[in-house]
């Protein structure tokens, strides 16, 4: 069975090649070229493009897709909008003896923390547990609370902090590893919903035109179990059309001595379309809550510094040494680093490891200009979240105001990273925000949101060309996954691919998150059909 797609533009992983023709068959690209004959099949472009699938490099597809089957916060913007969806589902589900799910943005609450008060509103009988959409943090009610036993003489745990009023009573956000407290509490998911979960987040994908992606908890971590077992039912029982690789979860409150277990692991969840061949280290925490690590203090609202610099969630010596021995065992390190003390404790663990592991550190809101050739140096890439580039709420009224005007300058540094040879990939990490990549694509090239009129460019000098920002979500992103033979339009190279509605290297580059997905292939098989718009 062959089939031919024809009548459009072609983006081969790394070049625009203009009008042109792909043939597949027995899950693998034939030819690619103009006027290459008959098939089978014949899928009319319709004067659109075909790419390789988008790969994200950096997602939480259980996680996202059991979102979307409970309390999903991610259509709102307001405090209004989050209360009324609660209230909504709550009412709906009168029989669930909590309210879990998520998705709310800091931005639409002052501060960036809503509280208990909203809550005990509309759900005063049960509690609830509400993770935001960087799952850094939780809105929980005062049942939650109570039922924790957090009150005004709890004491912060070491990797978080219980918001509090002015007399010391929590008020309802949870951050980072105060989450616990009442994630530990909540009822046991079953497998069958955390199946639920990871085939709801496969499909949503799927419709973005995503035909892999490396997921970033492999682990237990925020009230979410382990998702392995569960991608590894899915490759036996030939529901996981994706291909994926699992970043296992380091542990941050134990040592070396996870090493086994990892490697265990690695051998007992590694089955046909999904790896666990990655390490997820998480080295510190977010902007917004003043928990990424930082070089130099964060100032307070009056510009002046302050005495605190973030976390550092691994000591970073210690973080050597574990990078050493993941290296050494076969490993890949996936490292999370929002601060410039973040990004820099990672790459000092990077020096001396092997290239050919294809380490990565994602987000990299801000990275020092010092520190920006290290990535080439060290065969380190540079993973993106490029829709956050941009200045929007969370950036203008929970970031800036707290770095400062130089070092504001230095966040997500892409055009640097690039002119620097660093190598770029891309990923979502959905569900703390879309997992669209013609959006982030948008961002990564005009540095403001799509449909963001009268707009402020975030640091124009930091966009990227359209075609490395596909290339980053195309043969990077495969290329990260050791995917070698992914993510390219060439002869013999795996057929996944996505058909886009039209050719946005043609139009204006201020449509081009207005791009719409037409179809998903996965080794030369639809897995999604219909019209994915904006």
């Amino acid at each position: 069975m062959t089939t031919l797609f024809t009548n459009g533009a072609l983006f081969d992983g790394h070049r625009y090649l203009g009008a042109g023709e792909v043939l597949v068959g027995a899950g693998r690209i034939l030819a690619v070229g103009r006027e290459l004959g008959e098939a089978d099949d014949v899928v009319d472009l319709q004067g659109g493009l075909i790419s390789p699938g988008f790969v994200d490099a950096h997602v939480h597809a259980v996680q996202g897709g059991l979102e979307r089957t409970r309390c999903d916060l991610t259509e709102g913007e307001t405090r209004e909008d989050y209360l009324r969806i609660i209230k909504e589902y709550a009412d709906g589900h009168p029989d669930r003896p909590w309210i879990l799910g998520g998705g709310w943005a800091m931005s639409a609450f002052p501060g960036g923390t809503p509280t208990a008060a909203d809550l005990d509103a509309v759900v005063p009988d049960r509690p609830v547990f509400l993770p935001n959409r960087d799952h850094h943090g939780a809105w929980v009610n005062t049942r939650a609370l109570e039922l924790a036993g957090v009150d005004r003489h709890t004491p912060d745990p070491p990797d978080g902090r219980f918001e509090r009023d002015a007399d010391g009573h929590p008020t309802g956000t949870l951050h980072e590893g105060a989450m616990h407290a009442v994630a530990s509490l909540t009822p046991q998911t079953t497998d069958d919903e955390y199946y639920e979960g990871l085939l709801e987040g496969q499909r949503y994908l799927h419709s973005y035109g995503v035909t892999g992606w490396q997921d970033a908890i492999v682990g237990a971590y925020a009230g979410m179990d382990d998702p392995g077992p569960t991608y590894l039912r899915a490759a036996r029982e030939g529901d996981l059309s994706a291909h994926v690789v699992g970043a296992l979860w380091w542990d941050r409150s134990r040592g070396e001595e996870q090493m086994a277990g990892l490697v265990e692991r690695r051998d007992a969840y590694t089955h046909g379309q999904f790896r666990a061949t990655s390490v997820k280290i998480m080295q510190d925490g977010v902007a917004e809550n003043f928990t990424a690590a930082l070089v130099e203090p964060y100032l307070d609202r009056c510009g002046h510094a302050t005495s605190n610099t973030g976390h550092s969630f691994v000591d970073p010596v210690e973080l050597r040494e574990y990078v050493r021995l993941l290296d050494a065992v076969g490993f890949q390190v996936h490292v999370h680093a929002i601060g410039d003390r973040g990004a820099r404790e990672a790459l000092d663990a990077f020096e001396g490891t092997d290239p050919e592991r294809r380490h990565h550190i994602a987000h990299l809101q801000l990275v020092h200009p010092d520190d920006v050739r290290r990535f080439a140096g060290l065969g380190v890439a540079a993973n993106l979240q490029m829709l956050w580039a941009c200045l929007d709420e969370q950036m203008v009224e929970l970031t800036l105001p707290f770095l400062g005007e130089e070092r504001a300058t230095w966040q997500y540094p892409f055009g640097d990273l690039e002119r620097a040879g660093a190598r770029l990939v891309a990923g979502s990490d959905w569900p703390v925000s879309t997992p669209n990549p013609l959006e982030a694509i948008h961002v990564a090239v005009n540095r403001m949101e799509h449909g963001a009129v009268g707009s402020r460019r975030f640091l124009p000098e930091q966009a990227i060309a359209l075609e490395t920002a596909f290339a980053a979500y195309t043969s990077g992103s495969a290329w990260i996954n050791h995917r070698d033979n992914a993510g390219m339009l060439r002869p013999g190279a795996t057929a996944d691919l996505v058909v886009l509605d039209r050719d946005p290297f043609a139009g204006s580059a201020d449509d081009i998150g207005g791009t719409g997905v037409v179809s998903t292939w996965v080794d030369g098989t639809r897995v999604f059909e219909g019209y994915r718009q904006r």
